[in-house]
């Protein structure tokens, strides 16, 4: 199909719900590098927001595909499905949580998450089911989910909208305290906000926040969609902190393209749902599973994370330096290959997103004066190299 056909053919039939997409037309895709039709290669620096953790067209990850494709691609949760079986013992293993269901989005996971959470006070014989957010927080775009996120902006098309949210600012534990009342069922955190900005959670907040929730017998929700598996070179992010949630929510990187959600809990919590309380139709279908467990098991391989603090420390360090150097810069923020580089109000993230692009990089603009990076955890140092002395020039010339 001829390029003008595609354009042709998205603008007639696709919902108007993007601003204008970018002048690549997907071909194909290697390693951090994605081919368009029209001769052009671009240097991936946002993974399919965060999704393509192994990079593309990695061959183990392809045959592991091929071979369940050749085996059976989906059936019914009605019948057991051995791969998985072997996810389900893999991320219980390597995790603090004892229970897991599949689905297939991270807003289906964390749907979930709030559903357990009022089942398990209901189940307690309990009123609470209220769930309070924070500030620049982003936990999916279904009616509830929306409505748990942080930002207006997501939320003002859809109203009036469900009830039982508040939203507090993030790192703010006195904050956080007042708003909790007698119905208080749960508290839903990023431990690092991906869509408001790139903001980590401070150790001594989440401390904090268990700590809350222990004292007022409220469940703690980590969701993980974006910072979770590999992204910060810890499998899960909350393990750079050393505290555990009561559930957490898990997309994005898991599947590693093939799409796939989850929602894991500790034993008590998770003990609250019974049969026919939740379900899913494409939910951890075999396809799924096998390619998540295939992401898991190369993650899990020797220096693999120790490889993405290492590449993540460096990026870091190397937008520091252009912190540094420009006056024009505020500041770098983020863990692992989880990073954002914010400007002043001289200069604009699309912008420099835009220039980015013509120059063969693809990156994300995710506020006005934000940049977010969010590479393939296979990026090599002379990727990050290229694309510093990029940004650094485009600065320069504006």
């Amino acid at each position: 199909m001829e390029i003008n056909e595609i354009v042709e053919m998205d603008q007639k039939h696709f919902m108007n719900v993007y601003s204008g997409r970018y002048p690549l037309y997907v071909e194909k895709a290697e390693g951090i590098k994605i081919y368009s039709k029209d001769g052009k290669v671009y240097r991936d620096f946002l993974a399919g927001i965060g999704v393509n953790a192994l990079g593309y067209s990695n061959q183990r990850f392809k045959d592991a595909l091929k071979d369940q494709i050749d085996k059976i691609i989906h059936c019914s949760n009605l019948y057991y499905i051995e791969p998985q079986a072997e996810l389900e013992k893999k991320l219980c293993q390597n995790s603090c949580f004892d229970r897991i269901f599949f689905a297939n989005s991270g807003s289906e996971a964390n749907e979930g998450a709030l559903k357990l959470a009022r089942k398990y006070f209901k189940k307690k014989g309990s009123n609470k089911f209220e769930t309070i957010t924070a500030d620049k927080s982003f936990h999916g775009r279904t009616m509830t989910t929306v409505t748990a996120t942080g930002q207006d902006k997501y939320k003002e098309p859809f109203t009036p909208l469900p009830e039982g949210f508040s939203t507090v600012p993030f790192n703010d534990l006195e904050a956080l305290k007042e708003a909790v009342t007698d119905k208080t069922a749960a508290i839903m955190l990023e431990p690092i906000q991906g869509e408001g900005g790139i903001y980590p959670a401070e150790q001594e907040y989440l401390e904090g926040v268990r700590q809350l929730c222990d004292q007022k017998d409220i469940l703690l929700i980590f969701d993980e969609v974006q910072c979770g598996i590999g992204r910060t070179g810890e499998l899960f992010a909350y393990q750079n902190y050393g505290v555990e949630a009561d559930i957490i929510t898990l997309a994005k990187a898991l599947g590693g393209g093939v799409p796939i959600g989850a929602f894991m809990a500790k034993e008590e919590v998770a003990s609250a749902f019974e049969p026919g309380d939740h379900g899913t139709t494409f939910g951890g279908n075999p396809l799924a599973t096998r390619a998540a467990s295939e992401v898991i098991d190369i993650m899990l391989e020797s220096k693999f994370l120790e490889a993405v603090k290492e590449k993540g420390a460096y990026l870091k360090a190397e937008l520091d330096k252009l912190v540094a150097e420009n006056d024009n810069l505020i500041e770098t923020r983020g863990k692992g290959l989880m990073l954002a580089l914010e400007f002043d109000d001289d200069l604009s993230a699309k912008d420099i997103t835009d220039k980015l692009f013509e120059r063969g990089f693809l990156v994300n603009a995710v506020k006005e004066h934000t940049l977010r990076l969010l590479p393939p955890l296979v990026v090599e140092k002379e990727d990050m190299d290229l694309l510093i002395k990029n940004i650094k020039e485009i600065i320069t010339e504006i």
